[in-house]
């Protein structure tokens, strides 16, 4: 089967099983998996364990990766790995099998990009990029190199998730025609301190990679990257494409027509540039879906937990999708939420019609991602799958950018046509030698 994808912007007519030889270090000839971590904060040392401590033991941490050297060696330690603060190196090294990829946001790309070309297999965080280029490239040399890489989108691997899109699928919800998509939740502001010193020992160069210089600042380095377009589209990108990608998956849609988003920096007045209020509609040839960013106080996120208890209210869930259908409403909860069925009420009472409940999926996701390494098949959260979610926040970031301006889309390959002043945020400006090239 040909490993040759749409060369217009990543997205391939149809996703393909990569053939032929486990990895370039033979995983499926020892059983055992050489992975390195890069980047090591909370996120990064919570795959650390949960990949560690499989009971099958078949995964050996070679190194951990990180800028900062105390937090770095630390994961190192626990895991019994060498430290290092360069990802080359990790690249270089011959026995690593596959990489965790859990940098800031405009970091996921271009590590996964070079650890593709490096030959290596990549478990990266959502989401999958910072622009549509990169997103398409990262497409490209997954492969070229026919490498397994597994998008951190741990929906796609919960069972709960499975018996919802089959509900759908078998018709029990009838024709959809409105999904709503929820990323509802408080955090605070970003405030930014003059004239800060970089630490000695810290690699800010390093850390800013591709993007351009600026000057230090404690609060972006510690957190308040999400808040800064530079770097991320803040909580549409880091969240919400969670439940973007799950709603995408069961209403089994691919590409909008069109897109258009508004919003602002309504609840704060501080020092960052992404909206905390947005509005985007996605149009679809028969549905229509709507995703709402805020920040109030009031609602809550589901936590990762294993219990049979729905995220009630429901109303009040800041991470939810609502699911219009002719013979019912779903609502669905992410990272274990569970879903409900909802028919028309009976004297002023909700009629709960169906349900599931559901549980975490991380150890699922990471379970997917060991058998797609040996089987070589690809895994539930495909790179393609990945980009494509991840394109959704991309438009949406564009159309904000100009003035909520309704884009229309491409469902062919998913460029946006006739529109030259979209094409200035398709592709960030790389800062040498930090670079996705065109060359994959």
């Amino acid at each position: 089967m040909s490993h040759e994808i749409s060369k217009t912007l990543g997205f391939g007519a149809g996703l393909t099983i990569l053939t032929g030889a486990a990895s370039a270090q033979g995983t499926a000839a020892n059983n055992q998996i050489n992975m390195s971590l890069i980047g090591c904060g909370g996120r990064g040392t919570g795959l650390l364990n949960g990949f560690h401590n499989r009971k099958e033991k078949d995964v050996r941490f070679v190194s951990c990766c990180d800028l900062r050297k105390g937090v770095g060696e630390k994961a190192a330690a626990s895991v019994g790995a060498k430290y290092t603060d360069d990802m080359r190196s990790v690249f270089d090294d011959k026995s690593v099998d596959a990489v965790i990829v859990a940098l800031p946001d405009h970091w996921h790309a271009l590590a996964t990009f070079w650890a593709c070309q490096a030959e290596k297999d990549v478990y990266v965080e959502k989401p999958a990029s910072h622009s549509a280029f990169e997103g398409q490239k990262c497409v490209e040399a997954a492969r070229k190199y026919k490498r397994i890489v597994q998008h951190g989108t741990q929906n796609r691997s919960a069972p709960y998730n499975f018996a919802a899109k089959k509900y759908i699928e078998e018709g029990k919800l009838g024709k959809i025609h409105l999904c709503r998509v929820y990323n509802i939740k408080e955090y605070g502001g970003l405030h930014l301190k003059k004239d800060e010193q970089i630490p000695d020992g810290f690699n800010y160069d390093r850390w800013l990679g591709p993007v351009s210089m600026r000057p230090y600042s404690s609060a972006v380095t510690g957190h308040g990257w999400h808040q800064l377009m530079d770097f991320s589209f803040g909580d549409v990108a880091d969240d919400g494409v969670h439940q973007i990608d799950l709603a995408r998956w069961l209403i089994g849609k691919e590409i909008p027509k069109s897109v258009y988003a508004v919003g602002g920096r309504f609840v704060h007045s501080d020092d960052a540039d992404i909206p905390d209020t947005l509005v985007s509609t996605y149009e679809f040839d028969d549905t229509t879906m709507v995703f709402e960013l805020a920040a109030p106080n009031c609602m809550f996120k589901i936590p990762n937990r294993n219990e049979d208890l729905f995220p009630y209210p429901w109303m009040q869930c800041a991470t939810r999708i609502e699911i219009f259908g002719t013979k019912g409403l779903m609502i669905v909860g992410r990272h274990g939420g569970g879903w409900e069925v909802y028919d028309r009420p009976k004297n002023r009472e909700p009629v709960v019609k169906d349900f599931h409940h559901g549980r975490f999926p991380d150890p699922e996701h990471k379970e997917n991602f060991i058998q797609s390494l040996r089987s070589r098949e690809l895994p539930n959260a495909d790179i393609e799958i990945g980009h494509r979610s991840t394109m959704l926040v991309h438009y949406a970031a564009i159309s904000y950018r100009l003035g909520g301006v309704k884009l229309d889309v491409n469902t062919d390959d998913g460029s946006i046509k006739n529109n030259p002043e979209a094409a200035r945020y398709w592709k960030r400006d790389y800062r040498a030698p930090y670079i996705v090239t065109d060359e994959v």
